[in-house]
């Protein structure tokens, strides 16, 4: 269970929702692997603290989708399935395409252009410096600030799950996932389309991202399992 090692001792009065941080950081970038047992004593241990806040940190992450319980046998890191990955983007593109329609009766802000076009730029940062991590990261980073611009707190809570689920793909597939020759180009698309002002085109943008990425993914979980 090498994810545990990654764990840092906290102080005593620590709540839950700190410890489902660390937890949460370690299960995306990929130190928990899929399908690893997580172990409330061993983490407690690591931590240094009680069982109970242990507990509620492993709870919360449980809601979100992170972990799963399998009675009798204990927690462990969810395994995403092709099924699992077409229904993730079918919930993104939901969310996306509802918050797009709402920035377009509000008006688009100029503020959000500037700071799309600043994540493009950390794209192509990231992509010439082959940091893959660092990549998927910023991509999401665009997808949640168009969400965002929606000023929906529940569009938001929704994509922040999703987004979770989504990052957890990333990371177990990586440099087979991530495109850096078509990352930017497929972004600058989606800014090119909101910039557009034609809400029709920008939905079905959104469409053929998803679409991409969900292919791109379903392939990659392919290659590595020896089916492609």
């Amino acid at each position: 269970m090498a994810g545990v090692d990654n764990m840092v001792p906290m102080p005593l009065r620590v709540t839950s929702a700190v410890i489902a941080e660390q937890l949460r950081e370690l299960i995306l970038d990929g130190s928990f692997a899929p399908g690893e047992q997580i172990s409330e004593s061993q983490l407690a241990a690591r931590l240094q603290m009680s069982r109970g806040p242990v507990r509620e940190a492993v709870q919360r992450l449980a809601q979100e989708g992170l972990l799963v319980n399998h009675r009798n046998r204990g927690v462990f890191v969810i395994e995403l399935d092709i099924s699992d990955i077409e229904d993730i983007y079918r919930g993104r593109r939901a969310v996306e395409k509802e918050a797009a329609s709402t920035v377009y009766e509000r008006g688009i802000p100029a503020e959000l252009v500037d700071r799309l076009q600043e994540i493009l730029q950390n794209i192509a940062q990231y992509m010439n410096a082959g940091d893959w991590k660092k990549l998927a990261r910023e991509d999401l980073h665009f997808h949640e600030t168009m969400v965002e611009a929606a000023q929906s707190p529940r569009l938001s809570r929704m994509f922040s799950t999703l987004a979770a689920e989504t990052m957890l793909c990333m990371s177990a597939f990586d440099a087979r996932y991530i495109r850096p020759p078509t990352a930017i180009e497929e972004h600058q698309r989606l800014l090119d389309r909101l910039l557009g002002g034609d809400l029709p085109e920008m939905l079905a943008e959104i469409d053929r991202h998803m679409t991409d990425a969900v292919d791109s993914l379903t392939s990659a979980r392919r290659e590595r399992d020896g089916d492609g």
